[in-house]
């Protein structure tokens, strides 16, 4: 383990969609000289601004941000490469005498930054070739039904569409018989490469319920419709990985006919609503994280100079 991560503490700001992290992020990072980080799995896609809320650029300008806007919606990401650009974002940051604030919504990617990943031992290329070569064969949706067989709780967690985590979850099933959930139960994350404080931002479930549905709303307001329009038109189709997250793919649904309107705007609630609560479970689980609402900043603002000196 690096050794000189250990050292640098980080502020950790998390929670459900809609709960308002980016407006209470940019004052903590005006507060404490600090810049943001990203930890959304969806704001790092370029020309995907409305439906990912993608901090507008008076927010960017108010406060510096990092790992958001820079991949093109096309191109293959994971938590692999987020630990290794997190990590380049937090270095320079420190190497500045500022503070990094890490935001989002994207509990992998949290986690996997300040634990690291799952990894027991060496990937067989010759498997993952096989499987990688079935895919484009069979199609993901056929291998995801494979894996709902042998790792149920993995089949869970992964998408239909996410190839490269099916085929991952898949190799591990193969070459030792175990689903990977269960080597992913047994890793301790015992060692931190950070220091950090972990903040979760909460309202009342019905009030955030609201919230989301307004945001929705907002959204349709902006041009949202226009934007999933300009992508396609630009040769990133609906098939997609970062097409087939949560409103690009109802959006691309309603453009090909296969819901009307009314449904499609039903169905965005609901699942943006589900996202959120899903997002709420994943959080809990922590035990280290301290829950605030969006309009205690005073109090997160006590916890971090405390944590600080």
């Amino acid at each position: 383990m690096n050794q000189t991560l250990v050292k640098k503490k980080i502020i950790v700001i998390c929670g459900p969609t809609g709960v308002g992290k980016t407006s209470f992020a940019i004052e903590l990072a005006q507060k404490f000289n600090g810049e943001i980080i990203g930890a959304d799995s969806m704001q790092i896609y370029k020309f995907m601004d409305i439906g990912t809320a993608k901090p507008e650029p008076l927010e960017q300008k108010l406060a510096r941000h990092h790992l958001i806007d820079f991949l093109l919606p096309h191109k293959e990401f994971d938590a692999g490469k987020y630990i290794e650009m997190a990590d380049n974002a937090i270095n320079d940051i420190y190497s500045r005498s500022k503070l990094s604030i890490v935001v989002g919504g994207t509990g992998l990617y949290i986690k996997a930054l300040i634990y690291g990943l799952f990894r027991d031992r060496e990937i067989d290329r010759g498997v993952v070739n096989r499987l990688e070569g079935e895919i484009d064969t069979m199609g993901t949706f056929a291998l995801h039904s494979r894996l709902a067989t042998l790792d149920p709780e993995a089949a869970k967690r992964i998408h239909p569409n996410d190839g490269f985590r099916i085929v991952r979850a898949l190799e591990v099933v193969e070459v030792t018989g175990e689903p990977i959930s269960s080597f992913q139960s047994q890793h301790s994350f015992c060692s931190q490469r950070y220091t950090p404080l972990k903040i979760a931002l909460h309202i009342d479930r019905e009030k955030l319920y609201q919230r989301i549905e307004k945001r929705v709303d907002i959204m349709i307001e902006q041009g949202f419709v226009d934007e999933v329009k300009s992508l396609i038109g630009n040769g990133y189709g609906c098939e997609l990985k970062s097409m087939q997250s949560i409103g690009y793919r109802h959006v691309c649904d309603f453009l090909n006919c296969k819901t009307s309107w009314e449904e499609t705007i039903r169905l965005l609630k609901r699942d943006t609503r589900r996202y959120a609560k899903r997002q709420l479970t994943w959080f809990r689980q922590d035990k280290d994280i301290t829950w605030l609402a969006p309009d205690e900043m005073g109090k997160a603002k006590e916890l971090i100079e405390q944590f600080l000196n």
